[in-house]
């Protein structure tokens, strides 16, 4: 009985990690455009297109700025719920994260 208290214990101690997930601009499209998180995830946001883009959440909960071709910028995800993203340069372009 002590030993399965003492492991439940360090079990609950250990630190959760946060979750690292990726998303290519490429061909004026993110994809994968539609993603679920957990809060605390990062998103690496990566240009494949030869045109500047952003991807920017219409909450305001993140912006990768302006990303040149072939540059990358990584976002953590803070706050649960529904996350709409575009590219502020080209506005069709559209994309949703969803963090619990």
């Amino acid at each position: 009985m002590r030993i399965a208290l003492t492991l439940a214990v360090l079990a609950l101690a250990l630190p959760a990690y946060a979750a690292g997930h990726a998303v290519q601009i490429k061909g004026m499209k993110f994809s994968p455009a539609r993603l679920q998180v957990a809060v605390g995830d990062t998103i690496t946001f990566t240009n494949g297109d030869s045109r500047r883009h952003t991807a920017t959440a219409l909450d305001g909960s993140f912006d990768t700025g302006r990303l040149t071709s072939g540059k990358s910028t990584t976002v953590r995800i803070a706050a649960a719920g529904k996350h709409d993203f575009r590219c502020m340069i080209h506005p069709s372009m559209k994309g949703t994260v969803t963090a619990k």
